[in-house]
């Protein structure tokens, strides 16, 4: 399985062509479907469930990251994908951890590990059809970076209940540089008998009016949507502490610079980070 994955990787490095790469790209996944144990419809594979591991998707892990790339490829992914669905004219919005880490200060938490967004339905089902399985360069002079991406739909995001919980993420857009991502879920009203609740596949359910109309705003540095009611979605979340706290996590917040900062303890080793509110 090791050698479908590498196979994989080795593709979206080397391929110029995006149609060659995507043709390619569909010729091992089917390779990897037929050669994956037929108990196991998870779509999306990580190389490990700890809490650095499962930040990364299995086809383009070879090593984890230091920190210092991981903020950076993270501020990258954010970036590229914003502007990737401006592009698109598609709707989007951040969403978990990623907007707890806006509310704050219109940035990344500085300990976290991966991204979240959210996406109608429809959206969704435009990806699959239109966009699914696509490559993306982008480059910023300010991060002094070049990256690549792959946006890849789960097969399973057609199926708008929860199952045995394997697929609850619809999509993710992957920096095959690293295999790390952003993870795109899609909300739905499952209630027959109301569009006023929408939910994702992990029972986050939402008033749809604390959702829309979506609110203008930056993060990144890019223009960003997100949600209506924001300190509301927050607080059912994370609880109202969490958009008070000013130390958590071996950080806190300095109101004078908009900006969380490491507490370090003298002689105290350095960690990786990761944790909560992610």
């Amino acid at each position: 399985m090791w050698c479908i994955h590498s196979a994989i990787r080795n593709i979206v490095h080397g391929a110029r062509n995006h149609s060659l790469m995507r043709t390619l790209f569909l010729v091992l996944l089917l390779a990897h479907l037929v050669l994956t144990d037929e108990t196991d419809n998870k779509y999306f594979h990580e190389p490990g469930e700890d809490d650095l591991h499962r930040h990364y998707d299995t086809r383009f892990f070879t090593d984890l990251v230091s920190d210092e790339e991981r903020q950076l490829t993270l501020r990258a992914i954010i970036r590229a994908y914003l502007l990737l669905f401006e592009n698109f004219q598609l709707e989007t919005w951040i969403a978990h951890g990623t907007l707890l880490g806006w509310y704050w200060n219109g940035s990344i938490l500085p300990w976290d590990w991966d991204l979240d967004v959210q996406v109608t339905n429809a959206t969704l089902a435009a990806l699959a059809q239109s966009h699914n399985h696509t490559s993306h360069e982008y480059h910023s002079p300010e991060l002094n970076i070049t990256r690549r991406y792959l946006l890849d739909i789960n097969p399973w995001s057609w199926e708008r209940v929860r199952g045995d919980g394997a697929n609850i993420i619809d999509g993710r857009f992957i920096d095959v540089s690293n295999g790390m991502f952003l993870d795109i879920t899609g909300l739905a009203a499952n209630d027959p008998d109301t569009t006023d609740i929408i939910e994702c596949k992990n029972e986050h359910r939402y008033n749809s009016s604390d959702i829309f109309p979506l609110r203008e705003s930056l993060f990144e540095g890019v223009s960003a949507k997100v949600p209506y009611a924001y300190a509301h979605v927050l607080a059912e979340e994370y609880s109202n502490l969490a958009l008070t706290q000013t130390n958590f996590h071996d950080h806190n917040f300095d109101t004078n610079q908009g900006e969380w900062q490491k507490v370090t303890v003298e002689g105290e080793e350095a960690t990786p980070e990761g944790g909560a509110y992610s």
